[in-house]
């Protein structure tokens, strides 16, 4: 027990505690593993911990070599326990999520990732890896009364500028990385532009209709004007370090359905500036709105995926008016124009390791010419969505680590990452 985590679990009075006597667990889908050395990680900071309601925490016993299911607290056997999972600091993604039993009721859990954490030598860890070494958005990089006091500068000296307004908000109330980092003039600003959506994702961060299940932020409710999304874009193009701006953020629906003002708006920003990266992040609907944007002068796109099978696509997504073939003709559309092009790709260990996945996976990239992949947990109630999905249980799992190896070996060119990257310093 010396070398391997200890499970954590949750008392009724949400204090979070160590089991002396349990190793802490990981799951891939509905498949329990005990962790091996080089599993886990220290827990990141900006991680964050959860409690998981009406879910049991499983550990494994050494003594016994099995499963067993902690319902009841070890050191005041009358009270119950809760499971606990960490939420990984962007730029990590999860090998395994965490590991629990669910009690008939449960509710659903919210619009995160649950990742497993458990506790070793004094400290959380979890399991989980770096995927990218870029710091834009760790944790230390930011310093909440700087980046209020500025936001309200610029919202103040801005006043008739409603993106500027809308992001003060996202960066002040929601703390949104992007939002934040716009504020302290350096990487990559968010440039929200669509109210609406054609899609109705299963676990959209900012539009459910379902009672049960809220989503975590607002979403924008006009759309900017072009001189509004230059007045953001430009200064940050100009002068920001490593500049990246990006269409198609968490706030909003599908950026594409305002193709003519966003054209209009990257031809302005050119008109202003050659230097940093304009970038699309989309769902990839309409090619034909793709190609334009291209014309106009769009450097890179980021097509967002939670499977390469469209079957599995279709149940998670729900398109309104597209297909998974309009999807792949965008990302080729930006290769042909020479463009960088990369998929937002939703991760589930235990889903997207299976065999099929990874052999779908690789078909994908061979057609589209990928040049990244963004490996992003997927935040949902992993229970719910495979439910949803009806994915049967397949073959033993690649496991996420040996997933990427193999990407690697059979791409060398291909790179793995967490954020879209700056193309122009110039």
């Amino acid at each position: 027990m010396k070398n391997r985590p200890l499970l954590l679990y949750a008392d009724e009075a949400g204090n979070i505690l160590d089991c002396p006597h349990l190793e802490m667990v990981g799951a891939s889908a509905d498949l329990w593993r005990r962790l091996q050395p080089g599993d886990w990680i220290p827990l990141p900071l900006g991680s964050e911990l959860f409690l998981l309601p009406a879910r049991l925490p499983v550990g494994f016993n050494p003594e016994t070599k099995r499963f067993e299911i902690l319902s009841h607290d070890p050191v005041n056997p009358s009270q119950k326990v809760q499971a606990v999972a960490a939420f990984m600091a962007p730029a990590h993604t999860q090998t395994y999520s965490a590991a629990y039993k669910t009690l008939p009721g449960a509710p659903l859990l919210p619009l995160f990732a649950y990742t497993a954490v458990g506790w070793l030598n004094g400290r959380f860890v979890a399991t989980g890896i770096r995927v990218d070494p870029d710091p834009r958005q760790d944790l230390r990089n930011f310093n909440p009364k700087t980046i209020e006091r500025n936001a309200r500068r610029r919202m103040n000296r801005e006043k008739r500028n409603r993106l500027i307004q809308h992001l003060g908000k996202c960066a002040i109330t929601y703390g949104c990385p992007a939002a934040r980092n716009l504020f302290m003039d350096r990487w990559e600003a968010p440039l929200p532009t669509s109210p609406v959506c054609n899609a109705r994702c299963l676990g959209c961060i900012s539009f459910q209709e379902r009672e049960d299940l809220c989503a975590n932020q607002d979403r924008i409710t006009f759309v900017p004007t072009p001189d509004e999304i230059c007045g953001v874009a430009v200064p940050h193009l100009k002068d920001a370090p490593r500049a990246v701006v990006s269409f198609g953020q968490g706030c909003e629906g599908e950026p594409l359905l305002q193709a003519e003002t966003l054209a209009q708006a990257v031809r302005m920003m050119r008109q202003e500036t050659p230097r940093g990266t304009i970038n699309l992040n989309t769902n990839g609907s309409l090619p034909q709105r793709v190609e334009k944007l291209c014309e106009a002068g769009l450097d890179s796109i980021r097509v967002s995926m939670n499977s390469s099978q469209p079957q599995y696509y279709q149940a998670y997504f729900n398109p309104r008016g597209y297909t998974f073939e309009d999807i792949k003709q965008s990302l080729k559309t930006v290769k042909d124009y020479g463009r960088f092009a990369s998929i937002n790709y939703f991760v589930l260990p235990g889903f997207t390791d299976s065999r099929p996945e990874f052999d779908s996976l690789c078909r994908f990239i061979e057609e589209t010419r990928l040049d990244l992949i963004q490996m992003r947990n997927l935040n949902i109630d992993p229970e719910w969505y495979l439910r949803h999905l009806k994915i049967p249980r397949d073959e033993e799992p690649l496991g996420i680590r040996p997933l990427m190896k193999r990407l690697k070996d059979r791409f060398p060119e291909l790179r793995l990452g967490y954020f879209n990257p700056c193309l122009n310093e110039t």
